[in-house]
């Protein structure tokens, strides 16, 4: 795949949205989600080793050999954001599954251990996929060729599934056939400087910070000496809540130690798998300057970065005039998916 000759088509970007900040929370409220009504999901609850757990809702295909697309969700997101409705939709559509697997504690109920999600959550990346996978192959006859599994991440889960996909290098394909990354912040210290500076702080740091906090609270009740409580709902800023809950409860020395060491730029290299990393240069929450750059990527690697967009918008006109939709989005990234998987 050439890096220079791009074969993702971005779709039509509705011309009357100004800016990053409207590109992000205008899709995120009021765009069209849907093709075919409310998505129906079949939750399966993954154990883990450590005696936790995993959701993941299904969206189920009649074919055994159907495609399927695999989704981690952003921070504090869920199966209910209206990009993983936007996909699950488009996959309906098409006869293909999709899974949507929530990181600990997002999917409505509060997990089991002492810890949460973060950033660089390589290991419950790699569980959900192995689950996946065996999922997809279960009740089928062994010697039938499985359909393809692309994996999607979206902002902190792009992040995850790009740095999981780089440190496993060519083993990544033992999972996964594809690999799309939608507005990761590759390189979360400057991400996380964002989120903290100017208007940021008033709106998304205070959105994030208003239900993580409440998750925090609920952990602090499990495990009252795990982390500093006050400290946590006194933060003001992203940085604060990373270094008092996020960084001493995953094991880092503090909030740098843990952006620096969950993020995924610096291990992008490694990626083998075919992979599309999309982000939009005004995004908000991701700098352009800190995004990574096409010529020091493997040649697997396609990268799209339009100039509009927002973090996670990508809201196309609908035929019907506002309020948009965010379906075409991911009608492009299937039929990016679609073109990676081997040929019968």
């Amino acid at each position: 795949m050439s890096q220079t000759q791009a074969s993702f088509a971005l779709p039509g970007l509705a011309p009357w949205l100004p800016g990053g900040h409207a590109q992000t929370i205008y899709p995120a409220f009021f765009a069209r989600r849907r093709l075919n009504g409310p998505v129906v999901f079949r939750r399966q609850r993954l154990d883990l080793p450590d005696g936790d757990f995993l959701d993941i809702d299904w969206l189920d295909a009649e074919q055994a050999r159907a495609p399927t697309m695999v989704l981690f969700h952003g921070l504090e997101g869920s199966s209910a954001s209206g990009y993983a409705q936007a996909l699950a939709s488009v996959c309906g559509h098409q006869g293909w599954r999709c899974a949507v697997v929530h990181f600990r504690g997002c999917s409505g109920e509060i997990n089991r251990g002492p810890r949460a999600y973060y950033a660089g959550d390589t290991e419950d990346v790699e569980a959900a996929l192995t689950s996946i996978r065996q999922t997809v192959f279960s009740g089928a006859d062994p010697a039938a060729k499985r359909g393809p599994i692309t994996a999607v991440g979206v902002s902190l889960g792009g992040n995850a599934l790009s740095l999981w996909a780089s440190t496993r290098g060519a083993a990544a394909s033992q999972w996964i056939d594809s690999l799309v990354s939608v507005s990761a912040p590759f390189d979360l210290t400057a991400a996380g400087i964002a989120v903290d500076t100017g208007l940021n702080r008033s709106i998304y740091a205070r959105l994030f910070l208003s239900t993580m906090k409440r998750k925090a609270w609920l952990k602090a009740q499990q495990y009252p000496s795990l982390f500093d409580l006050q400290r946590v709902l006194a933060a003001k800023t992203l940085r604060v809540f990373d270094d008092a809950f996020t960084a001493p409860v995953h094991g880092f020395s503090g909030v740098d130690d843990y952006w620096k060491r969950a993020s995924a730029k610096p291990h992008l290299s490694g990626l083998s798998v075919p992979s599309l990393l999309v982000n939009a240069r005004n995004d908000p929450l991701v700098p352009a300057a800190s995004l990574p750059t096409a010529s020091d990527l493997p040649s697997v690697v396609e990268v799209c970065q339009p100039g509009s967009g927002g973090h996670v918008g990508f809201m196309a006109p609908s035929q019907l005039g506002l309020p948009g939709e965010i379906t075409s989005f991911a009608q492009s990234l299937c039929r990016w998916a679609a073109g990676t998987w081997p040929r019968s």
